[in-house]
Formats: C-alpha cells, sequence, structure tokens
C-alpha cells in the first residue's frame, strides 16, 4: 500500500456517527474531549467559523466546502466567533447514526459528515503525521467528493434499509478522499510528514521505506530514491519530519510490530523478522528504545488489561 494507505489501516477508523447538522441565527458550539477522534464534514448550505485550538487561523467554511480534523484537537463552530459558545454535549444527544441535529430551529447552515474513532496505544503517534486541518474549497477538488456527499445525504435522510452501512462506507471514501485531495494539491511549506510525503523528492524515499520496511535501508539508496545528494537529503527530512530518515524507518518498523503484537498471536521472533531484525534481541533493544518498554512487556501488558 502507498504511506496515507498504510497510517490510515493502522488508526483503523470507524465511522460511528454519520448525521447532519442544522443550524438558525447566532450560535457557536464548543466540541471538547475529541482525544482519538477524526471529524469529516462537508458543507451543504450556508456560512460558518472554524477555529482550532492551539491550530491555524480561523477559518470561514462555504458551502460547497469539505473539512477534515485528523488530530482530534478540540475546536469551535460558530455562526460568529464573537457569540458566547456552548458546548457540545448539551446540545448533541449521544452518538447515534444518522438523522439531523438542529440549533435554534435550523434553516442557515448546514452540514453532513462523520465522527471517526481511531484505536490503539499508537494512535496518538499516528494521528499526529496527518494534518491539524484539511479544508477543501476549489470547486475542481469539491468535484471529486460531489457525489460521495450528496449520497450520504440521501442515505441520512430516506432512512432505508442498510442505509447506516452505506452511510459508513460512504464516510470512509470522504475521509480518504478529502486527505488525498490536500496531499495532491499541498504546495505550502509547513512541517511535519503529511508535508513530507507532498513534496516530490521526500515522498518518494518514505513510499520507498513504506514498500518494504524490512529492508536494509541505508542514509544513501535513501537519499537515491529521493533524488538528492544524500547530505541535502538528510537535513531536509530532519527539517521537514523532525527526525532522522533512518529514525523515521525505525519507527514506522515499531509501529508496524505494534500492530502485529496487539492484533496477532505471531510470536516475537516472527515479528523481528517482519520488520527486518534478525536477531529477536536487536529488535527488543529498538523496541524499548521508542516504545519505551520490551516487545514481551507491551505483549503481557496488553493481555492482562483485556480482562
Amino acid at each position: 500500500m502507498d504511506p496515507l494507505s498504510d497510517v490510515l489501516s493502522l488508526l483503523r477508523p470507524k465511522s460511528y456517527v454519520s448525521s447532519g447538522f442544522s443550524a438558525g441565527g447566532e450560535w457557536a458550539i464548543e466540541f471538547n474531549k475529541q482525544h482519538d477522534r477524526i471529524k469529516c464534514y462537508s458543507v451543504v448550505s450556508g456560512t460558518a467559523w472554524l477555529a482550532v485550538k492551539d491550530g491555524p487561523p480561523p477559518t470561514c467554511l462555504k458551502e460547497g466546502d469539505c473539512f477534515v480534523l485528523p488530530r482530534g484537537k478540540p475546536f469551535i463552530l460558530a455562526s460568529d466567533l464573537s457569540v458566547p459558545t456552548v458546548d457540545s454535549s448539551t446540545l448533541f444527544p449521544p452518538p447515534q447514526p444518522g438523522g439531523t441535529v438542529a440549533c435554534n430551529g435550523g434553516g442557515d447552515f448546514f452540514l453532513v459528515g462523520s465522527r471517526f474513532a481511531v484505536h490503539g496505544k499508537t494512535a496518538p503517534s499516528l494521528l499526529r503525521m496527518l494534518p491539524e486541518i484539511v479544508h477543501i474549497r476549489k470547486d475542481s477538488e469539491r468535484a471529486a467528493l460531489h457525489w460521495s456527499i450528496q449520497r450520504m445525504i440521501t442515505e441520512l435522510n430516506e432512512r432505508k434499509p442498510g442505509s447506516d452501512l452505506i452511510a459508513q462506507h460512504l464516510a470512509h471514501m470522504i475521509l480518504v478522499q478529502a486527505l488525498r485531495i490536500e496531499l495532491t494539491e499541498n504546495s505550502n511549506h509547513d512541517l511535519g510528514w503529511f508535508s513530507a510525503l507532498a513534496d516530490p523528492g521526500l515522498g518518494l524515499a518514505i513510499q520507498a521505506i513504506h514498500s518494504d520496511p524490512a529492508r536494509k535501508w541505508s542514509l544513501q539508496e535513501l537519499s537515491a530514491c529521493a533524488g538528492m545528494s544524500r547530505s541535502i537529503f538528510a537535513q531536509r527530512f530532519k527539517e521537514r519530519v523532525g527526525e532522522t530518515p533512518i529514525e523515521y524507518l525505525t519507527r514506522w518498523r515499531m509501529l508496524l510490530a505494534v500492530d502485529r503484537l496487539e492484533n496477532s498471536t505471531d510470536p516475537v521472533s516472527s515479528i523481528a523478522l517482519a520488520v527486518g531484525y534478525e536477531a529477536e534481541s536487536a529488535f527488543s533493544t529498538a523496541f524499548k528504545r521508542v516504545m519505551g518498554t520490551s516487545p514481551r512487556q507491551y505483549s503481557f501488558n496488553r493481555q492482562g488489561s483485556a480482562f
């Protein structure tokens, strides 16, 4: 798979709410406690302001826009950011698929979308690899999402047999499409893994690592994949991603190993070999350095906590 698919696969996002929201008049809602959740929505009509805590400047959402909040940060959605906020828990009922929640009678602003829960102890690390906010506003980009969004609206309104399952699949399509568009169109110079993946050279090196994580990659080989000199590649990778290429390779291997420890019964020796370590002792040393515990202790703690 490609790197973006790899990360989303490890996160295993599950859409547990696909619904609509309609608001009227003046309103402002604060969404707290978004940990381990991805929000993905599309504005069907009207305008509103979106402000992410400790994120980029507030952005104005308009009809046809799609936005994704991949890192689970608290945020405010409002007709006007000067309006006093109310906590979302006072307005929204316990999560239930389908239907539409109305604020002030609705009618002026309407959006549809989903909330995704992600799982596993590595979820926070994986979510940090994604951008803080994805805001898709170009007509050429929004066209790619139009069918999925309109189909979701139909399923939410008509509530035919199987509507919940169809809405779940559509929500996944919207999430992946939005992230893919952001990745393709990303031309800024923000720091982070997602931005590096959009870089023509660095993206090729990351793709190489993900295509064969067990390979004994050298800095020279990875710089060749990126089409850069070794020194320039190492410097640019560290500046953009925040760690060296070999450190990233090691961390990605450990994330894959954790996934195997959490979701399989494979012995540690087999997992070590699968992620590029011929000696289990070398794998255990690397795992403890990155994850803070040995793979066997990690597996024991996971199994013990299941009861």
